[in-house]
């Protein structure tokens, strides 16, 4: 039960992206330091703008970033020549749904996937001492290789902060939990929840798959509220 409600979580968090995750708030893109041309140290942590979230990766010289992501390929082939291309969202997008990640070095370019590039953005945002930047490189280059992925439990996010300042950190995953929160809070989820499941009913048939989703649902939400 417990696995399939995080399967659930995970999905809505997916879809919420395409709307609700550009996190850099007005203030904060006031100080972040934005970086046409880079020249970055090795132990920096980078994060770009993607589709659906911000993306992030730890420098680690020589023009090279190690950054966890999600991709499909490794599943359905063993050539690491096409392994190793540049994700494409939709390769990004089915290694979302089907957990399948890893931690690879890119160059910045392929980081980056054209999007300009925040500098350490988050020392300021967390408030946290980073760690020594060869430490930073150092944790990073010890986890290179297949991982699981997770959107709300072990994501690019995790990985970088847990590089740079020791516990992992997803700022994202916590602005999704607290609208999440508010959804659930909001009462007007009961009665919209019951009256998709009489309408489900309506179309499809009384049968356990809507009668129970029907019931259990608003007494969820009502009793979560």
């Amino acid at each position: 039960m417990l696995d399939s409600l995080t399967y659930l979580l995970e999905k809505i968090y997916l879809l919420a992206n395409f709307s609700l995750f550009h996190f850099v708030s007005s203030e904060e893109e006031k100080c972040t330091d934005y970086c046409e041309r880079p020249s970055f140290q090795r132990g920096d942590l980078l994060e770009v703008p993607r589709t659906l979230f911000i993306h992030f990766g730890i420098y680690l010289g020589d023009n090279k970033v190690a950054h966890l992501m999600p991709d499909i390929m490794p599943v359905i082939t063993n050539d690491k020549c096409q392994i190793q291309k540049v994700v494409t969202n939709k390769r990004l997008l089915l290694g979302v749904i089907s957990k399948n990640a890893s931690i690879r070095v890119d160059t910045v370019e392929d980081f980056a996937y054209g999007s300009t590039i925040l500098l350490n953005n988050m020392d300021s945002t967390l408030k946290k001492q980073p760690l020594a930047n060869e430490d930073v490189a150092k944790r990073a280059e010890k986890l290179i290789g297949a991982i699981p992925y997770s959107l709300l439990w072990n994501n690019c996010e995790h990985f970088a902060t847990y590089c740079r300042y020791g516990s992992p950190v997803s700022l994202q995953t916590e602005k999704f939990c607290e609208s999440l929160k508010s959804v659930i809070r909001d009462q007007r989820s009961v009665l919209l929840s019951a009256f998709l499941g009489v309408l489900s009913i309506a179309c499809l048939g009384m049968a356990p798959s809507t009668t129970l989703p029907t019931v259990l649902v608003p007494f969820l939400l009502w009793m979560a509220g």
